[in-house]
């Protein structure tokens, strides 16, 4: 019996360690942990941070606590459903923990759905069709692909040199910047700007911005603060990259950088502009790629990332107001992601975080970066406070999709 305790124990560790390391934000990964652990008759406490759990077997006296190091991974949303079955399975009792344990190690082994070179490619088109969201033209699309695949490919270099690794915010954003300007002395007509921004935007860290509003409005407020913080660090270093690669350019190469930013909204004729359409076609085929979503699920991720984004960027147009857009699009975004996890019996988070994705303000970010190192301190505030306003939006519309339409299953 006491045997059977501790294999139950050790698979409930190995499930929070796993799920943490593809991307499960503290709000699901307690309640899941919890509630799991409730059906194979054990009381637990679970503490998570982006960087450490804290768990407790037991009650009173004679719980027993283990506190696992971990790291932040990335998300993987097919592994997520399969480790989210594996559970079911294991909590319903179909399954012991022994053969449960053994397949869950199996799929952590197991390679990444998708080869290097198709995760590069999504790089590159994400970057490429946030360049037409931008605003840009041809050859703001066919610059910020060019570069969304160079950063793709910096990407997968530092995964394998750590010294690389603790630059690569920084050095991204250098090589956004200054590429913009070396196109343009070359004598090509590019935004510089939209091409820095739209280059980078896979690692700018809006959707951390977002996941750490909705802990903090969760009440996980050791997570939220943590995840707060270092999304904000990797704005800085984003930030101070690209301003020494535009004062390098601007020195080196002898031009001047663009004195604007992108615009918030970029016009956008669905009517009669079929390059939007397109744009927004391929970015949650790029998505799928990068989060790693079964190609299963691609239909869901589609129709939920395109009419999430038409509802926000509709409401936007009709208010005028960034934050009113947000809220109705992540409102659209939930309510397809809960009424997908009622009829189909899947975590709602697979449709969720790309529809999500395609709506967090992580260029408003960099614009309010890029406005104070251009020694526009007044537009920075108006920025900052306008990137806020827009994430607690978005967390407001999930939240009051889960009030309206609760999904039966907790990721």
């Amino acid at each position: 019996m006491e045997q059977q305790r501790r294999a139950e124990v050790q698979f409930l560790l190995r499930a929070a360690q796993l799920l943490h390391a593809y991307g499960t934000p503290a709000h699901r990964l307690e309640r899941v942990l919890v509630l799991v652990a409730q059906d194979l008759g054990h009381e637990l406490a679970v503490f998570s941070t982006p960087t450490g759990l804290i768990i407790g077997s037991g009650a009173g006296v004679d719980q027993h606590t283990h506190i696992l190091r971990v790291e932040p991974g990335d998300v993987d949303l097919g592994k997520l459903v399969e480790f989210d079955e594996l559970l079911e399975e294991v909590a319903m009792r179909r399954v012991d923990v022994e053969t449960g344990l053994a397949r869950m190690e199996a799929l952590a082994a197991a390679p990444n759905r998708y080869r290097p070179a198709w995760g590069i490619l999504a790089v590159g088109l994400a970057s490429a069709t946030a360049a037409r969201f931008f605003g840009g033209g041809l050859a703001e699309v066919l610059a910020s692909l060019a570069l969304g695949i160079t950063i793709g490919l910096l990407g997968r270099f530092s995964q394998r040199e750590p010294g690389v690794a603790s630059i690569f915010e920084p050095l991204s954003g250098f090589l956004a910047a200054f590429t913009g300007l070396a196109l343009r002395s070359a004598g090509v007509d590019v935004d510089d700007r939209i091409v820095a921004l739209a280059g980078i935007i896979v690692i700018v860290p809006g959707l951390s911005l977002t996941v750490a509003m909705i802990e903090l409005a969760t009440r996980h407020l050791s997570s939220g603060t943590a995840r707060l913080a270092g999304a904000s660090a990797v704005f800085l270093t984003i930030g101070l990259g690209a301003a020494l690669g535009r004062f390098v350019g601007e020195r080196v190469l002898g031009i001047e950088a663009a004195h604007s930013a992108p615009a918030v909204v970029a016009p956008f004729d669905w009517l009669t502009d079929s390059t939007q359409w397109i744009a927004l076609a391929i970015a949650p085929i790029a998505f799928v790629v990068l989060f790693r979503a079964r190609m299963a699920e691609l239909p869901v991720i589609l129709a939920t990332g395109v009419v999430g984004f038409l509802a926000a960027r509709t409401m936007s147009s009709a208010s005028g107001d960034p934050a009113v857009g947000s809220f109705i699009g992540a409102l659209v975004v939930g309510l397809a992601s809960n009424l997908y996890a009622r009829r189909a019996d899947r975590p709602a988070t697979v449709p969720m975080l790309p529809g999500i994705l395609m709506l967090v303000p992580g260029s408003l970010g960099y614009r309010a970066l890029d406005a104070f190192v251009s020694h526009d301190a007044i537009k920075g505030v108006e920025t900052a406070f306008l990137m806020l306003l827009v994430a607690i939006s978005l967390v407001g519309g999930l939240l009051t999709s889960n009030a309206i339409l609760p999904p039966r299953r907790i990721l």
